[in-house]
Order: C-alpha cells, then sequence, then structure tokens
C-alpha cells in the first residue's frame, strides 16, 4: 500500500484490477516497459528470415542493456510506487533520450518513442481526488424535485428576509456629464 492509496473498502472481485488500475500510472508503466525491451534486446538479439541472419551487435551492448533493464524496472515502479511518480517519468524521459546515442537509435526508435510517451504520462499523471463516503444513499435530483417540500423559510436563515416595503426607497441623484447610463453609455445633462 501507498502513501496515496486510502484503506481499501470492500470491492467486488471483478472490479479490483480495475480500481488498483486506475489508482496509479498504469498506462505509463506499459508504455515504459514496452519502450525498455527493444532498447534492451536489439543489441543482444537476432532476427532469422530463412538463411538471412540480421544481428545489430553494437560495441555499446552493456549500456543498451543497463537502459532497458532500468526502463523495465522504472515501469514496475510506476505500477507498485505511483507516490516516485513524477521521478520515475523524469528518469525515464531522460534514458530515453540517452538510448539514442547507445541503443542502436533507441531501439530503432521504438524503444524510444515509447519510453519517452510513458515518461510523460507518468509525469503528467494525478491521483483522482478521494471519493467523500456520505454513508448513505445518492442524492437524485427526484428528491428535491418538488420545491414546496423543501421550504427553510426565514427562520432558517437567521433573519427575516427584506421585502420591498422595508427597503428604503431610493432618491434620485441629478444627471451630471460623468454619470454612466444603464447601457454603458453617458447621460447627457440636460
Amino acid at each position: 500500500m501507498s502513501v496515496e492509496t486510502p484503506a481499501s473498502r470492500e470491492v467486488p472481485r471483478d472490479n479490483r484490477f480495475k480500481i488498483w488500475r486506475q489508482t496509479r500510472p498504469f498506462w505509463a508503466g506499459v508504455f515504459t516497459i514496452i519502450g525498455g525491451v527493444p532498447i534492451a534486446y536489439l543489441p543482444y538479439g537476432d532476427m532469422r528470415f530463412g538463411n538471412i541472419v540480421l544481428a545489430m551487435k553494437t560495441t555499446a551492448g552493456s549500456g543498451a542493456l543497463i537502459i532497458g533493464v532500468l526502463l523495465i524496472t522504472l515501469g514496475f515502479m510506476m505500477w507498485f510506487q505511483p507516490a516516485v511518480r513524477v521521478f520515475a517519468g523524469v528518469a525515464t524521459i531522460v534514458l530515453g533520450l540517452v538510448s539514442i546515442p547507445v541503443s542502436n537509435f533507441g531501439g530503432l526508435v521504438v524503444g524510444f518513442l515509447f519510453a519517452l510517451v510513458g515518461g510523460g504520462m507518468s509525469t503528467a499523471w494525478a491521483p483522482a481526488p478521494p471519493v467523500e463516503d456520505t454513508g448513505h444513499a445518492e442524492d437524485t435530483e427526484d428528491d428535491y424535485a418538488d420545491d414546496s417540500a423543501y421550504d427553510p423559510g426565514p427562520e432558517y436563515f437567521g433573519t427575516a428576509v427584506p421585502v420591498a416595503a422595508d427597503v428604503p426607497e431610493q432618491r434620485e441623484r441629478p444627471v451630471t456629464d460623468t454619470t454612466i447610463d444603464a447601457e454603458g453609455g453617458r447621460n447627457s445633462a440636460g
């Protein structure tokens, strides 16, 4: 349980994953993990097309492996420690940028783009405000459809509501050159 996650209430089994996913930067973690895989794999892996072998071996293979593993770790950190989402997002963006010169143009640009999107999503994600538990059923508009049923009267507000007879009459002020009309223009004095 993280610092920002409230104590869990009884939740139906089919909604647990949905609630877990919504209380953390889930998709940012997915994009970060997907971005780390090609960055770590491409310098070491090879693809075979019949008799043709496509290998992208480089001298910076260990750096690419470290960056890829760190990106995958940051993706899992976004899931299981959402309190450090900003740090994980910024670190993901920096590692994605570093992967361009180190890991075959950032895992053939695919890993680089996924890492940047995941880092940006993690940095921008904010937890939803907590839902207030009122302890009773939700109010609907039908409850207050009849306005006469809910009329607290002037005693509710502590003072009597002034009526037209209680308001002193306003006296006319003389019109001058600087008096502004109700329509926004100036009145002329005469």
